[in-house]
């Protein structure tokens, strides 16, 4: 099986380095990865300090991560921060984050680079997020005797580790130290199949969007224009291009009496201009708008990134994208805030989706009509919302603490 994993990954770097010419994303994970061996024991060679390193897919994964990472940070301030992403979308966000020593691509997972990686990086503890379980790195963290673990990790049955052939990734996951779940209910999968070293600690991204939440807000003068005259605020985060004839015939009832702010899950010319066509407006642009402009329009267009979890304390509505295809967006930093969510029909694989669904604080629709349907509710029935929001926030708040539990456990699971 070894084999195959060897070489179904070699196919995929190839795969990326032929798409490279043509895709950006594929040309920024190929030269990201040029030279990167190199690059790292250049960068870390003459640093005699103990290090960590922490491994996020993505930026959703480094969101999740964050506040261990900070919290890691904290408790050691002698020790170093290696962070690495598989993703451009993570790597390039969060390349210059200052909350890490040193921040890299990870190297694709082959054994002579798994070697190589953790001979020039010589972890004192390996901590992945949530998802990627890659074979060789791990393999060399165990044969070193260094203590990995994932945290905020959720399983589900339909998963290879719990197949009759998936025999070569249960293997994998019997390299890691300890697996802290975000539920039981993996746990128990992970238990059925021989997976021991296993405890339910929660979901770390509950504690970053509540310490978001309670942080001093960003100062954001034209949004404070824009929502001056005191109408009701829906803000519409990482929207894709299914979701905006589900929200036009909302923004055409209720468009004169309310404020939309959407940021795009993607800002391109195209998507802006889409938004921009699809929507009733007037439409702002936020990178072209000023005081003036934006007290005159009617939905504020983000064409920029990384201020979207600090829209949502304008709100009194919230929907989020990516349900209506790929899956569900972080509804989180909504909640975080107490807003009633809506969002499409694929979000089976999120727990905090289910459980906000299953409690009446979100919204799961198959159409612009039962959105407005939903909305309309909410909309006349102020009560309502009021009781949602004060539900959604003791929700929030009970589920937070994972941090902490992981960091009393490594105590026990690390060398001093």
């Amino acid at each position: 099986m070894l084999f195959f994993y060897d070489t179904a990954l070699g196919l995929y770097g190839l795969l990326l380095r032929l798409l490279a010419p043509f895709v950006p994303k594929a040309a920024a994970w190929v030269a990201g990865r040029r030279g990167l061996l190199a690059h790292i024991n250049q960068t870390i060679g003459p640093d005699a300090a103990p290090r960590v390193w922490f491994h996020c897919a993505s930026l959703g994964e480094f969101e999740q991560g964050r506040p261990l990472i900070e919290a890691y940070r904290q408790a050691h301030p002698g020790t170093k921060v290696v962070l690495t992403f598989f993703s451009p979308s993570g790597y390039e966000i969060r390349k210059n984050w200052s909350g890490a020593d040193y921040i890299f691509y990870l190297p694709l997972d082959t054994r002579a680079n798994a070697w190589a990686f953790l001979d020039a990086v010589q972890p004192r503890l390996v901590v992945f997020v949530k998802y990627e379980f890659w074979y060789h790195f791990l393999d060399e963290a165990f044969q070193r005797r260094i203590p990995a673990i994932v945290v905020s990790a959720i399983f589900r049955p339909e998963q290879v580790f719990f197949k009759p052939w998936g025999g070569f990734f249960r293997k994998i996951l019997g390299r890691f130290t300890h697996i802290f779940t975000q539920n039981e209910a993996s746990a128990q999968l992970l238990r059925g199949v021989g997976v021991q070293q296993v405890s339910v600690a929660g979901d770390t991204r509950f504690d970053t969007v509540v310490a978001t939440a309670l942080a001093p807000a960003r100062s954001l003068p034209l949004v404070d224009a824009f929502v001056a005259d005191g109408a009701p605020v829906l803000v519409v985060g990482s929207s894709w291009a299914e979701d905006l004839p589900v929200l036009r015939p909302l923004l055409a009832r209720y468009g004169p009496e309310l404020r939309v702010l959407i940021a795009p899950h993607e800002v391109t010319e195209t998507n802006l201009r889409l938004v921009e066509t699809t929507l009733p407006g007037p439409v702002q642009r936020y990178s072209l708008a000023d005081v003036a402009t934006v007290a005159q329009a009617r939905v504020l267009l983000f064409d920029n990134v990384g201020l979207l979890s600090q829209l949502y304390r304008f709100g009194e509505y919230a929907y989020v994208g990516g349900a209506f295809g790929k899956g569900l967006h972080n509804t989180l930093e909504a909640a975080a805030f107490g807003l009633p969510l809506f969002f499409g029909p694929t979000y089976g694989k999120f727990q905090e989706a289910v459980e906000l669904v299953a409690m009446k604080g979100a919204f799961s629709v198959h159409s612009g009509a039962e959105l407005e349907a939903a909305f309309t509710y909410l909309w006349n029935t102020n009560e309502a919302r009021l009781r949602l929001q004060d539900t959604i926030l003791d929700y929030v708040h009970d589920q937070a603490g994972a941090t902490r539990t992981i960091m009393a456990a490594l105590r026990t699971l690390t060398p001093a």
